[in-house]
């Protein structure tokens, strides 16, 4: 609950700060950690909730940190949790602007030093207008990307020792104006699963196809009929997704080598476990047997 001081509106506060948080963010971007890594990230963002009077707590879930911010009362006796994620993608960055990504390989092409610097942002306001009655936690969650980084805090303790009562976060989206928020009600985001495929035959020239057991005619086939595995397995009104995304096999100079194994990566998004289920039990069966058909 707000208390309704005349302290200035978040929105002009963080106004008068846009400079000092733009350069926070780009700070992040250019030093991205993987899961679990987050070391200088880490550190970063407990220095700045010292600085700001916030209580820190560092090395939750390993490299995760938590500020309590606590209001000016607390006859509520509620809590609230923000959170943000802190971590980056193995993904090399071909910007060209200043604050590019100074390690080679690693991106935040997903947007979390945003995310982070959002949530200081908010720290820093709730910390100097405390204009609220109960506590919020500001929690900085290490490994997003496939680490299950919450599920790391959570088993630290989290919601023991900072026992929110609601948890609140939210992502990025470019394509939404500035100033706007997209809400939905119900599931926001939908579960991902990483797809990894590797098919196997037997190398060769490729003069002498005969002789080979083709990879890249099998992953060829396996990525069309991918497609009818959603069309066909999933009522029309429901939601999923599968996107096989990168191929990788043999080398482009090699032109007249048939390679022995070819690599298909992708991601399943669904909002129903029995959806992504059936998808994973599909895609298993298109593989193999697939393969199997090419000899393979």
């Amino acid at each position: 609950a707000y208390l309704g001081s005349a302290f200035r509106t978040p929105v002009s506060f963080v106004a008068e700060r846009h400079e000092a948080l733009t350069a926070i963010r780009r700070d992040l971007h250019a030093h991205p950690e993987l899961g679990f890594e987050e070391h200088r990230t880490a550190a970063l963002v407990a220095e700045r909730l010292h600085q700001w009077g916030i209580e820190v707590h560092a090395g939750v879930g390993r490299t995760g940190v938590v500020g309590v911010i606590r209001g000016r009362q607390d006859g509520s006796g509620k809590s609230v949790g923000l959170r943000a994620d802190m971590d980056a993608l193995p993904i090399p960055e071909e910007n060209e602007f200043a604050h590019r990504s100074v390690k080679g390989g690693l991106m935040h092409a997903c947007g979390h030093d945003g995310h982070t610097a959002m949530l200081l942002g908010a720290a820093q306001y709730l910390a100097a207008s405390r204009d609220f009655d109960g506590t919020v936690y500001a929690i900085f969650q290490p490994g997003e990307e496939g680490y299950a980084g919450a599920k790391e805090m959570i088993n630290d303790g989290l919601f023991t020792r900072f026992p929110a009562d609601e948890v609140y976060a939210l992502h990025n989206w470019p394509g939404l104006p500035p100033g706007h928020i997209g809400l939905n009600p119900g599931p926001m985001m939908a579960a991902a699963d990483r797809v990894r495929i590797t098919l196997s035959g037997r190398g060769g020239h490729g003069a002498h196809p005969h002789m080979t057991v083709d990879p890249v005619l099998m992953a060829g086939q396996v990525i069309s009929a991918a497609q009818s595995i959603v069309s066909r397995n999933v009522a029309p009104l429901e939601a999923a997704v599968l996107s096989l995304c990168a191929v990788q096999a043999g080398h482009l100079d090699a032109f007249s080598v048939v390679p022995r194994e070819a690599h298909i990566s992708g991601t399943v998004r669904a909002f129903n476990n029995s959806f992504k289920a059936t998808i994973g039990a599909r895609l298993r069966d298109l593989v193999e047997y697939t393969s199997r058909a090419f000899g393979g």
